[in-house]
């Protein structure tokens, strides 16, 4: 990847449905050789991943990595917890932010920088309610609604 921007490899299109995100962090995450690979070939979902707290360390749990096609361990796990690679200041933050009742670590989008390395972005959401998700489509559909009275014109 030796382009001077980032490339996403997925997005988490539930996130801004399902949730209010506010302050977003962008962190790299440990892996093993396979999975990079894996990762490279899009064979990855962040759909249903979900971040957690555990002694100063966010984990990603739930993230489903398929198993590399030329990988020969056997005993491979692709929705295991990988720990998240971000600066004691930053956790603090993200610490003192998940106090808040409600609020959570949603993985938001995963992406190959120019340096060839996974990174993660997260953000700190609050789930919305029913009528927040109404909301949103209906504002969602009136913008496509204007875009395509601007395209007829």
């Amino acid at each position: 990847m030796g382009d001077a921007k980032n490339h996403i490899i997925t997005t988490n299109k539930k996130a801004s449905f399902s949730y209010i995100l506010s302050d977003f962090f962008t962190c790299g995450i440990k892996l093993e050789g396979s999975e990079i690979k894996s990762i490279r070939e899009k064979q990855v979902n962040i759909a249903d991943a979900y971040c957690i707290i555990y002694n100063n360390e966010i984990w990603i749990k739930n993230m489903d990595i398929a198993r590399y096609s030329f990988c020969n361990k056997e005993d491979y796990n692709p929705k295991k917890e990988r720990k998240l690679l971000l600066k004691k200041t930053e956790i603090k933050k993200i610490k003192k932010s998940l106090n808040e009742k409600g609020m959570s670590l949603i993985p938001t989008k995963l992406l190959i920088n120019e340096k060839g390395l996974a990174k993660i972005e997260i953000a700190i959401g609050k789930g919305k309610k029913n009528y927040d998700k109404r909301e949103s489509l209906k504002e969602k559909d009136s913008k496509r609604e204007i875009e395509r009275k601007k395209r007829e014109k």
